[in-house]
């Protein structure tokens, strides 16, 4: 059943169950997608898919090359370099999958690595994309909770730079142990050449952040501004987007955008319906009798167990989720940027985590694998994935330094 139907559903049996106004339904619907932050949406995944279509990809994979390809297993270790770079640009997992997969893929398959290992790798690294900003989710969740766009951006900084760092870890041992080789030996003048060609595609998400932190741009003007640059970059600086391009990346933003944002808007009707019902209330009364302590790390990792399970089969995850978790989180007192940093990693692990794992199994298809045997490959950057996520648990100034250092 399409989700869109089955969030609807809900409420429609809710409404007639309890005797509601009909009329609810689509009120609460039109309240949803009425939030002026949502506004950035569509332009950010406009200017993701500009830079998508027009070949951004190449510029970044040659920088990381220079600058990770002396180390062992370095075309791994690039592949998570590409990541953070091109994924800060796009803000979206699945689209940086798109981009950066059916290019690395078979590069890594032709130099020696198995297949299932490089389609894993590609689906996992894909996931810091989206906590570098600018991130899609990041911008659903400021939009549910009311968070600060640009604290959210700052708080997802650090901690993707940490999880790149802990998935190289990771390549690291497993190359060692597989004796797999450094593609180039390192050379400044190579770093200097490629970071040249490389400077204007990585100054975007620069100037965004910027713009943000320092009140020179609103988060619209943000979105704005990236569109404007990536079509700037595009087509007349590089001239590798054709107008034929740009009709096609228009459509297909189009359609993203409207499938987001009917999600967006019966989820924050259900989210209504669950209120109504008092289900938040049960919910924190639950967490509060099964740990009744001053501690609130239990209380949150229920929460983020909760959306996990939820993360393995809906997608978008946060616009659905969040509305059952804000009261709970509002009553128990939690920081709100902490707990959206550690929302995405959730969304992260739920995307290559099975039985369902989304990315993982578009990887696989990308790199024609059998996708049983992707998910074994994946295992050790799984519990990798889990153990960084215990750290932000415990260690919540990994995310929260940043903001409050600068905001």
């Amino acid at each position: 059943m399409p989700i869109i139907v089955a969030l609807a559903s809900s409420v429609i049996v809710f409404l007639m169950v309890s005797g509601g106004w009909e009329l609810s339904l689509p009120q609460q619907v039109l309240s949803g997608i009425s939030d002026y932050v949502l506004i950035t949406l569509p332009l950010f995944i406009l200017a993701g898919g500009i830079m998508n279509a027009s070949g951004i990809a190449d510029r970044l994979f040659d920088l990381a090359a220079a600058i990770f390809g002396w180390m062992r297993g370095g075309l791994a270790h690039v592949d998570i370099a590409v990541s953070v770079m091109f994924g800060g640009m796009i803000g979206t997992s699945v689209a940086d999958l798109a981009g950066s997969a059916s290019v690395i893929i078979p590069k890594m398959k032709k130099n020696g690595y198995p297949g299932p290992f490089a389609a894993a790798l590609s689906a996992t690294s894909s996931g810091i994309g989206i906590l570098v900003p600018p991130s899609s989710p990041m911008i659903l969740y400021s939009a549910v909770t009311g968070t600060s766009l640009g604290a959210l951006f700052l708080a997802g900084l650090v901690p993707g730079l940490v999880l790149a760092g802990t998935l190289m870890l990771t390549v690291a041992i497993l190359a060692r142990k597989n004796d797999w080789k450094p593609m180039q030996c390192f050379a400044w003048h190579e770093v200097m050449r490629t970071g040249k060609r490389a400077l204007l595609p990585m100054g975007l998400p620069g100037l965004i952040l910027g713009g943000l932190v320092f009140g020179i741009l609103t988060p619209s003007e943000a979105g704005a501004f990236a569109v404007a640059y990536a079509l700037l970059l595009s087509m007349a600086v590089y001239k590798t987007l054709t107008f034929r391009d740009l009709r096609t990346v228009l459509v297909e933003a189009t359609v993203l955008t409207g499938e987001v944002m009917l999600v967006v808007g019966f989820s924050v009707a259900l989210g209504w319906a669950l209120s109504e019902a008092r289900v938040p209330v049960a919910l924190a009364d639950l967490m509060q009798t099964l740990f009744p302590f001053e501690s609130t790390v239990p209380q949150i990792m229920l929460m983020l167990l909760l959306a996990l399970i939820a993360g393995m089969v809906l997608d978008p995850l946060i616009p659905m989720i969040m509305p059952i978790l804000l009261p709970s989180l509002m009553a128990l007192d939690i920081d709100l940027v902490h707990f959206g940093v550690l929302m995405v990693v959730t969304v992260v692990l739920g995307q290559v985590t099975p039985p369902v794992a989304l990315a993982l199994i578009v990887a696989a298809r990308i790199g024609k694998e059998d996708v049983i045997a992707t998910f074994r490959a994946n295992t050790p950057f799984l519990i990798a994935m889990f153990l960084f996520l215990l750290l932000l648990i415990f260690v919540p100034s990994i995310a929260t330094w940043l903001p409050n250092l600068v905001m």
